[in-house]
């Protein structure tokens, strides 16, 4: 079974919205986390304005790590109502996402990786579909902009299995879904 692991970047006050404030964060140490992430998966599973944005920029791109290449030849999956025309090895999940999500989950291969889709992540979680959050914190306080948990965000006790710290003062903190109590 795969699993879904939502990949996000984020400000200490919660903001996901444009993270051009994660820039100074990023140093070879992330960028090493981040090959690592994306070659673990096999699929990409976004919301529709990562992947509007995704789209605009890493058609284009190229490294000499890979990277760029694993992003643009990788299927992705679009959680859309409004899209009609897949491009970039897209397709679009239109109806019951969750559902999708769910067929995705029960075949065989890597990790459902979603970048960003912040609305994406609170329905997954909402439904119980993913199995690892891992929020890229970084030491910024934005003070407006959308935050990736709102007051309608389903409430979810998750456990801490993992932290990563970079020397520029960023974290990856993983969360995965708590054991009910008992278990």
């Amino acid at each position: 079974m795969r699993k879904v692991i939502a990949s996000v970047y984020i400000t200490l006050d919660g903001v996901v919205e444009n993270p051009a404030w994660s820039a100074p964060f990023f140093n070879d140490e992330a960028a090493k986390f981040a090959r690592a992430q994306l070659f673990a998966a096999d699929a990409l599973l976004l919301g529709r304005v990562t992947y509007q944005g995704f789209i605009q920029a890493w058609p284009s791109m190229t490294d000499e790590d890979g990277f760029a290449e694993k992003m643009n030849s990788m299927p992705k999956y679009v959680a859309t109502t409004t899209l009609d025309t897949p491009e970039w090895n897209a397709t679009f999940l239109a109806d019951d996402v969750p559902a999708a999500v769910t067929e995705l989950k029960q075949q065989a291969g890597g990790d459902l990786l979603v970048y960003g889709s912040g609305d994406l992540i609170n329905t997954l979680l909402e439904h119980d579909l993913i199995d690892e959050l891992r929020l890229w914190t970084h030491p910024v306080v934005e003070g407006t902009g959308k935050r990736l948990f709102s007051e309608s965000s389903p409430k979810k006790t998750l456990q801490l299995i993992g932290t990563t710290t970079f020397s520029t003062g960023a974290q990856v903190l993983a969360y995965a879904p708590a054991a009910p109590a008992g278990r």
